[in-house]
């Protein structure tokens, strides 16, 4: 054996990432989280059926306590578990009928809304890991906040709007207009979302804080 091929063999080989035990019981629990959030307080908002729930907290922590991709997969479980019969939508609603109903938008966004939001913050924990420990917390702090709420506008806000195009037959402005109503509840929820994140991370970095730095060690 030539000392290139002693080389090659012993370099390290990267190994992929898989969800453990400790991963699917995470999805687990936050699919739960997303689905009690779902039928907690709900307060009806106009006349459209589309309430005002702590269900964006939820799909926000779940996102930015799991990373993209088991966020990906909490929220869409608990989508998939809500259109297979089981009442986990808001007001107790399930099935596929739901789709057809005016908060269409918002159900089909949830998944998407948690795993971009999962994506900033594994982006904001990388950058602001660099920098000194006095400083890095505030900082994280408002950047997930500002990741938190670019991923409801974006995608939260939009598809509810389009969903209520579609579905309740609104003009755009009409539908924009009522989706105003839901904006100062969800920048409380993703004031709270944050907080209760920060906290997870600092109290169990394995959550999330140390996969980022491992992903970013790994040759």
């Amino acid at each position: 054996m030539t000392q290139t091929d002693k080389a090659v063999t012993a370099r390290p080989v990267p190994r992929r990432n898989r969800w453990n035990a400790t991963d699917l019981g995470l999805i687990a629990v936050f699919a739960a989280l997303v689905a009690g959030s779902a039928l907690i307080a709900a307060i009806p908002v106009g006349g459209l059926g589309v309430p005002i729930t702590l269900q964006t907290l939820a799909v926000m922590l779940t996102g930015l306590a799991l990373g993209p991709g088991r966020a990906f997969a909490a929220v869409g479980l608990y989508v998939l578990l809500g259109l297979a019969g089981l009442p986990i939508f808001s007001g107790g609603r399930s099935g596929l009928g739901i789709l057809a109903g005016p908060s269409a938008g918002y159900i089909i966004a949830f998944p998407l809304a948690a795993a971009a939001v999962g994506w900033l913050t594994a982006v904001v924990l990388r950058r602001t890991a660099i920098r000194a420990a006095e400083n890095s917390g505030k900082l994280r702090g408002v950047l997930l906040f500002g990741a938190a709420m670019v991923s409801s506008i974006v995608l939260v806000h939009t598809l509810g709007i389009l969903g209520m195009v579609v579905n309740a037959k609104l003009d755009l402005s009409k539908a924009f207009l009522a989706d105003l109503a839901y904006y100062p509840g969800d920048i409380i929820k993703n004031v709270l979302a944050v907080s209760i994140a920060l906290a997870l991370h600092k109290a169990f970095p394995d959550l999330l804080l140390r996969r980022v730095r491992k992903a970013d060690d790994r040759p």
